[in-house]
């Protein structure tokens, strides 16, 4: 035998042959597009949304390094640089404790010395202007030259009011350069010059481990080549560098990750990977039911044309060969167009979605990343050589003889049936489901796909719990602080909550209830624990070896709604001034970090503080001892001022204000009348602009909206997918009802030619039809209910603010548009093949 080569004259009919098949391209080349714009859509919209909430949460983290190391010296920043793991480090030194300029009552500034890197990382390089050079030159960001009313040119004038090591400076510098504020950043960046930090090298010395200030401290950002096991390599450079993270050594370097970087908390557990899997599965099987149909039917079209190449010697290997040429051809046709029109519409939606969540700036960005396109065109040509190669093989087997009476339908054993009334359409109808079991199958997956997900999107978005979400953040309806206080820089007396607008909220139509918290933090009265000695030597000591602490006085509402962990509180006996609460800080499933409790129920606490007024001569060293009662959970949005402290302790209001003379209101919270809550929101947000500025406040409503815009865009993102593949559902109902009913024009065309009538014909498809979607309900509510418990349920319960809720109510409201769809897609069809006559049928089916 003489070995040909072949692959010219097949490449050529293959070609031709693809020619001639215009409609089935146009259809095939749809489709294909239509796989690969949802794998590009998926993974565009994906890598949207993971960039932007990453940048957008490394903005509110304060920069894009993945690690920092905080309130360093430069001898630590010295020995730490050069460490193998580091590709980036930046050096951002601290030039004053506060900024005191009264334009920043409600958004804070911060004055920095930073490097190259630092202002990279921390997305503060000069978009105009220069970088700071001269000693009283400065940059800052656009709000900020705004909120102090400057000019926003280079050279214009800037006088600055800080706080020093304790001391009250005032010094005047020029604007070298500005960049954009971003609207996710909190507080507001001033930059000063490296020859600044020369100029004032003496008062910029690192303090911090003895007297808690700021000033002259070094944070410093880090850059690794990944994001993967981040916790482990900052370890490592800390313990390599001959430094410690036990916080109780005396070389202990306080550090922590950049929470924006997902991956170094991204546990692949079984559920996740699952879940991943399922997602891609899903798409790849959605993708495959349409291609294969749409080659399927191209197949069955074409018997006799495969028939007759089989009639002069062409191999069945030659004719798959054929067909998956085609494929290949049409693939390079609409895997192109389908990524071109996947990530513009990834593009658009980004957008949308991220609007729809809690993550709203004023623009958003998404990187062309080189993954999406080969990973989408990946998985979209292995979906089109998977659909092609059953219809290959089909071509491939038959014989001409078998090619004109091609039926599509699997071999049975004949059996002999008795009926005394002969046939009737609903039999033959459930007859006909069982002539290709496999496609019968693959159309009930692919139309109960849709309801599957509709029913997870709708299950995920029923699960969204609005009262653990709001419990993170608020337990009453509003609370009202000073400005400071939502910057985290509440100290005491000299920003607490004005007694006039406590009096003005208790004016307003609909008050309920309400109290004040009470906390002297970082004043003169500010509280110290007494620890034991293997405690001591940590960041925050006062002279005899005590830690500064919170301590927190409630009145009757914030007492009583605070949630009690260990022990229980007696009301009357704390009062008596001899209990105290221990607060425990809460994770964000408002779990216990017992690992932080310093004490146990009935063990004793001694605090100390400088009671009296502000002379140190007329100072005295006070000590309080009380039993601790309970154990409490901390707070930071409601009963505390948002700054960790290793101990934190409550108690009632009365006896908090027999350890100080000057007690700071931190926050007051109230509740209102429900139907006067939108009412005192508008009030407060007037109040706080017009009447009193340096106040501001935070309400349910607010954080309720929040909550329903990460709701949104769940269902809405859910929604375009369910609807996608249900559409694609239907797509491939209407292509098996037209593959059956192109496979059996013969035998309609005898049944015809036997009695049967045009109504009792249409009839039988029209149950057939009620079959399939009869049968896709029942797949859907098996598919979904597995789904729902074993997939949704675990990886959903990852989220704190979710609490599973089993449903199928999607399900049943799907059943009416099943049954339209069984009844109404099989007529067209059929109409369609009807055009011929009965006799012109026989004839092309025998010819």
């Amino acid at each position: 035998m003489f070995k040909v080569n072949s692959r010219k004259a097949v490449r050529r009919l293959a070609q031709r042959s693809f020619r001639s098949s215009r409609s089935r391209n146009i259809i095939a080349v749809l489709a294909i597009a239509l796989t690969t714009i949802l794998f590009t859509v998926l993974f565009t919209v994906g890598s949207g949304i993971v960039e932007n909430v990453q940048r957008q949460t490394m903005r509110m983290a304060g920069g894009d390094g993945m690690a920092v190391l905080k309130y360093i010296t430069d001898e630590e920043y010295e020995n730490i640089k050069d460490h193998e793991l580091i590709k980036d480090i930046s050096y951002n030194r601290v030039l004053s404790d506060t900024v005191n300029n009264e334009e920043f009552i409600k958004r804070r500034a911060e004055f920095y010395y930073m490097d190259d890197t630092a202002m990279r990382l921390g997305f503060c390089e000069p978009e105009q202007g220069h970088k700071p050079e001269a000693e009283n030159e400065i940059i800052m960001d656009t709000k900020a030259i705004r909120m102090m009313g400057l000019r926003q040119e280079i050279g214009a004038p800037v006088t600055l009011n800080l706080t020093i090591h304790g001391n009250e400076v005032e010094r005047d510098f020029v604007l070298a350069g500005w960049w954009e504020a971003d609207p996710a950043f909190n507080v507001s960046l001033i930059v000063g010059s490296r020859a600044y930090v020369d100029a004032h090298i003496d008062e910029l010395y690192n303090d911090y481990k003895q007297s808690s200030e700021l000033t002259g401290v070094i944070n410093s950002y880090i850059m690794f080549d990944n994001s993967f096991e981040l916790e482990k390599k900052l370890s490592r450079v800390i313990m390599e560098s001959g430094y410690s993270n036990d916080k109780n050594a005396s070389n202990y370097i306080l550090s922590n990750l950049n929470w924006s970087y997902m991956s170094s908390g991204f546990d692949l557990d079984v559920s996740t990977v699952v879940g991943v899997a399922s997602a891609l599965f899903l798409i790849m099987f959605t993708g495959y039911l349409i291609i294969y149909n749409i080659f399927q039917i191209s197949v069955i079209r074409d018997i006799r044309f495969y028939g007759l190449l089989k009639t002069i010697g062409t191999t069945g290997r030659q004719i798959r060969r054929i067909i998956r040429h085609q494929a290949v051809i049409l693939s390079a046709i609409g895997i192109p167009a389908g990524l071109v029109l996947g990530y513009l519409i990834g593009v658009g939606m980004v957008p949308l979605i991220m609007r729809a969540s809690i993550y709203v700036t004023d623009s958003y960005t998404t990187t062309a990343n080189p993954y999406i396109f080969v990973g989408s065109a990946f998985f979209a040509l292995i979906t089109v050589i998977i659909s092609a190669a059953k219809p290959g093989r089909i071509a491939s087997r038959v014989s001409p003889v078998e090619a004109v009476r091609y039926t599509d339908s699997a071999p049975v054993k004949k059996k002999t049936r008795k009926a005394r009334h002969g046939a009737k359409p609903a039999g033959m109808a459930a007859a006909n489901l069982g002539r290709n079991k496999r496609r019968t199958v693959l159309v009930i997956l692919s139309m109960s796909l849709s309801l599957v997900l509709f029913d997870v999107v709708y299950t995920l978005s029923l699960g969204f719990d609005m009262d653990k979400f709001l419990s993170k953040f608020v337990d009453t309806d509003f609370l009202i602080a000073h400005a400071d206080y939502f910057n985290y820089n509440y100290s005491g007396p000299d920003n607490s909550l004005s007694e006039q607008m406590i009096e003005t909220v208790k004016q307003q139509p609909g008050f309920e209830e309400g109290g004040r918290l009470y906390a002297n933090i970082r004043n003169e009265e500010a509280l110290r624990v007494e620890v034991t000695p293997e405690n001591r030597g940590r960041a925050g000591e006062d002279e005899f070896g005590n830690l500064f602490c919170a301590v927190y006085g409630l009145e009757d509402l914030p007492l009583e709604r605070l949630d009690v962990l260990e022990g229980e509180i007696d009301m009357e006996k704390l009062k008596t001034g001899k209990y105290i609460l221990e607060g425990v800080p809460l994770d964000d499933h408002q779990e216990p970090l017992w690992e932080t409790s310093n004490y146990d129920i009935g063990d004793k606490v001694v605090l100390h503080n400088y009671k009296g007024t502000l002379e140190k001569a007329d100072r005295e060293y006070e000590t309080y001892e009380y039993e601790v009662m309970a154990k409490v959970g901390i707070d930071y949005y409601t009963n505390s001022c948002g700054v960790w402290y290793d101990y934190a302790f409550y108690m009632p209001a009365e006896v908090y204000k027999r350890m100080v003379e000057v007690p700071g209101v931190m926050s007051y919270v109230f509740n209102v009348n429900d139907d006067e809550e939108a009412a005192v929101d508008i009030f407060l947000d007037q109040y706080t602009q017009n009447v009193e500025p340096v106040m501001n406040y935070s309400s349910k409503l607010t954080r309720a909206a929040e909550f329903e815009g990460t709701k949104n865009m769940v269902l809405m993102v859910g929604g375009v997918l369910s609807f996608i593949i249900g559409l694609i559902g239907v797509l491939n109902f209407v292509n098996a009802m037209l593959t059956s009913i192109l496979t059996r024009r013969r035998e309609f065309a005898m049944l015809r030619s036997v009695g049967m009538t045009s109504g009792q014909l249409k009839k039988m498809l029209v149950i057939e039809g009620l079959c399939y979607t009869a049968a896709s309900g029942a797949a859907a509510l098996a598919l979904g209910v597995i789904l729902s418990i074993f997939v949704v349920k675990p990886l959903a319960g990852n989220l704190w603010f979710f609490s599973y809720q089993f449903t199928i109510l999607p399900l049943i409201l799907t059943v009416p548009v099943l049954v339209l769809t069984g009844c109404i897609l099989p007529l067209p069809v059929l109409s369609a093949v009807e055009k011929q006559s009965i006799v012109e049928r026989l004839r092309e089916a025998e010819g």
